[in-house]
Parts: C-alpha cells; sequence; structure tokens
C-alpha cells in the first residue's frame, strides 16, 4: 500500500485568506451578515470534501462573513452525530444520510436535516480485488457464479459500502442486483470508512467495495485492486456528496446557511477550472484532509482513468463542481433514495416521497442564495432517468419503480 495515504484524526486547519480565485463578489452588506459568524464545518477524507475545503483555504467563506474551521470525521456516523448534536454546524454528507435521518431509518434517531446544496456528481467506483481480473469487468453478470460457488461453500463473498443508507451503499446494491446478486441474502455487507478500505481488502478481508475517490485509484496503483465500473457508468451525472445542516439550524440561521452556499458556489466554479486541479490536489491532499499523495487524487479529476486490469479510459463525465447545474438540489433525487430504501426493506410501506422530498432537498434556500448572487442556475429538472441496466425512473411514479425490480428485499404486502 502506498505509504502515507488514509489516518482520520480530528484537525483544524488555519485559513489562508485572500487568494486569487473567481470574480470577487462583494462581502455581506450589514443586513445580509450571517447570524453566527464562526462555523465548524465536518467532512471525510474523500476528493469530494473538496468545495468545503477550497471555500475555506481561498477565502471564500471570510468573503462572505464566515470564519470556517474544519475537522475531519472518523466515519460517517460519526460525521451525522456531531451535526446531530452542533459539534459543528455543516458538513460534507452522502447524500442518502439527511433523508434516513430525517425519517429516522433503520432505527437511527430522527433529526431532521436539511440539503441546500449538491457539492458534487460523478467520481466514485467499484473496486473489486485483484484475485477476479479477467473474470470479471464492467457487467456484474460475470460475478453471479462466482458468488454463488462461494455461498454454496459457505464462505460467502464480502463487499463494502460507507454507510448503509448511504450513495456507496446504494451503488453497490444497485450494481449487484442489476447481475442478479441479492445483496441481503447471497453476499455479506460491511461497512468501512473510506480511509480504511485499500488496507481491508489488503490484507483479505473483502472481495469489493464502493467508495469515493481517491482510494479506488490508490487501489489500483497499489496493484490491490481494479476498477470494474465507475458510477457515472452507472448513473450519468448522479448525485454524491452535499452540504447538510440540521433544519433546526437552517431554520434559525437563514442568513448563515446563505452565506455557507455563496461561498460554496465560488469555491465549486474554481473547481470546475481544470486548470486549478492540480493546485486543488495539492491542497487536499494534505494529512488534515485527504492525506494521500496528489498524483493518486488528480488523474481521475482530469477524467485518466486506468481501471487496473488493461482497460483505460478518458472518461468526459469526471466529478464536477459546478458545472450543468450540479448544485441545485433536485427533490427526484431523494425521491429516487426513498424507492431504493423501499426496495431493500429499509420502509416496510410506502412513504409519502413529494413530502419528504421536499423537506429535505430545500431548493428555496439554494434559490435566494442565488438570487442575490444574480447567478442563473438551472433550475429544477423532474426529468426521468435511466441507469445502466436500462431501467428508468421516472419520479412521478415512485412507488411503482421501487415495486418493479426482481431482485429484492421489500416485505410483500
Amino acid at each position: 500500500m502506498t505509504s502515507g495515504c488514509g489516518g482520520a484524526t480530528s484537525a483544524t486547519p488555519s485559513a489562508k485568506s485572500g487568494e486569487a480565485g473567481p470574480a470577487p463578489v462583494a462581502g455581506p452588506a450589514a443586513s445580509d451578515a450571517p447570524e453566527i459568524s464562526d462555523l465548524k464545518f465536518g467532512m471525510i477524507a474523500l476528493t469530494d470534501c473538496s468545495p468545503i475545503v477550497i471555500a475555506h483555504e481561498k477565502g471564500f467563506f471570510k468573503q462572505f462573513g464566515i470564519n470556517a474551521t474544519i475537522t475531519k470525521g472518523a466515519s460517517w456516523a460519526a460525521i451525522r452525530d456531531s451535526l446531530s448534536n452542533g459539534d459543528i454546524h455543516a458538513t460534507h454528507m452522502l447524500i442518502g444520510m439527511p433523508i434516513a435521518s430525517t425519517i429516522g431509518l433503520l432505527g437511527a434517531p430522527k433529526k431532521p436535516m436539511v440539503i441546500p446544496w449538491l457539492l458534487n456528481r460523478n467520481g466514485q467506483a467499484i473496486t473489486l480485488k485483484a484475485d477476479l481480473k479477467g473474470k470479471v469487468q464492467a457487467d456484474p453478470k460475470a460475478l453471479k457464479p462466482l458468488v454463488e460457488e462461494a455461498k454454496a461453500a459457505g464462505t460467502p463473498m464480502t463487499f463494502a459500502m460507507t454507510f448503509p443508507p448511504g450513495t456507496h451503499a446504494m451503488w453497490m446494491r444497485y450494481y449487484l442486483a442489476a447481475g442478479g446478486i441479492n445483496p441481503d441474502r447471497d453476499v455479506a455487507l460491511a461497512t468501512v470508512p473510506p480511509p480504511q478500505m485499500v488496507q481491508n481488502m489488503k490484507i483479505g478481508k473483502m472481495d469489493g467495495f464502493c467508495v469515493g475517490e481517491p482510494w479506488n485509484a490508490l487501489s489500483v496503483k497499489s496493484e490491490i485492486g481494479f476498477t470494474s465500473i465507475t458510477t457515472q457508468e452507472i448513473w450519468k451525472d448522479h448525485p454524491e456528496k452535499v452540504c447538510a445542516f440540521t433544519e433546526e439550524f437552517a431554520e434559525k440561521n437563514p442568513k448563515t446557511v446563505k452565506a455557507v452556499l455563496k461561498a460554496l458556489h465560488l469555491a465549486s466554479q474554481w473547481l470546475d477550472d481544470l486548470g486549478n486541479r492540480e493546485e486543488l490536489c495539492r491542497i487536499v491532499a494534505a494529512p488534515t484532509y485527504i492525506n494521500c499523495p496528489s498524483d493518486v487524487i488528480l488523474g481521475r479529476l482530469l477524467g485518466q482513468y486506468d481501471y487496473g486490469d488493461g482497460r483505460t479510459k478518458q472518461d468526459p463525465n469526471y466529478m464536477i463542481f459546478s458545472q450543468r447545474n450540479c448544485n441545485y438540489p433536485q427533490a427526484k433525487y431523494a425521491v429516487w433514495w426513498l424507492t431504493q430504501f423501499r426496495r431493500w426493506g429499509m420502509l416496510d410501506a410506502a412513504p409519502d416521497y413529494d413530502a419528504v422530498a421536499k423537506k429535505v432537498l430545500r431548493a428555496d434556500l439554494y434559490e435566494e442564495a442565488m438570487k442575490e448572487l444574480s447567478y442563473t442556475h438551472g433550475g429544477a429538472d423532474n426529468a426521468p432517468e435511466t441507469l445502466f441496466d436500462g431501467i428508468t425512473f421516472d419520479p412521478a411514479k415512485p412507488e411503482d419503480y421501487a415495486m418493479s425490480f426482481a431482485v429484492h428485499s421489500r416485505k410483500e404486502s
């Protein structure tokens, strides 16, 4: 394993204010000043924490009256708990987490949370152990006979994700199910923090995992695993991480939330200039953030994919932070997550899809902040989405979609 990568030690990096970035925007007027100026942000060691890090390091938070500190969490559960109890005010989060917390999914404490900002699209992957090279590429159907053989021998294959209702869990579940594999009955599913994925595969504890970068790229460089498929190949421009707040905090501090969104907007525009991505990697590679060599991070941020099994690709659908209406909190994404919770038996009955989506995905907060910046966004998008298995998700018919899958774990009514 490449040395110097990983770790989840708490840290509060110091700000570097006044550095160059996108065109200057006037600082907040007295009437727009945030209710709280000293704000604590959480993050996990993943490349898609970059908008929060860059807003901090490039002085964009300060520009809007926010004095930020950033704390790296040990796991997604720790991040959730820190936000819930007020140890942090805002955080880098998997899109499924605020939805799950708002409805109290899987017995978790019910704590309403809001998503007024999507941090990024694309840029995750499913990694398989090196022993599977030549047996499986992108099509999970090739995994099925191997899974059946291991199950029959009493040693089910193990696949890892980072948090049960999160994005990596849903991509892994969707991928396996597209191959005719039930993730709840045919294999073992493990929850592993992102920076620990590569080491756990190295010591033989898993056959595959789904995680964000740079851990898939590191597994290739370390010759421990190879990329089966990227998540943008499963669903082009899928939602991924978000900036989340508790609902209570957002209601009490609307100007603070808008100040954060304005800073993230400038950071996201800076990030989507590919000429800045080498500098980005030098910044986020630091031990206080991702703690991984910058060259491991950079390649996939530029769309340069070495899958580790002989396949290479210059992918136009690399991780984006601002382009293609990236940041708009589309309600249909919450609806999709709810359909998957339903599919996998995490919900016993149909939820109020629209009500939950409207409560969590807060387009109103996003639109107000962007209006104050005179930024024209792409607006709401309710168009159907077709994933790599050819099945189309129509957000107007969520329960029909949830009930349509041949592979599922829901309780039959």
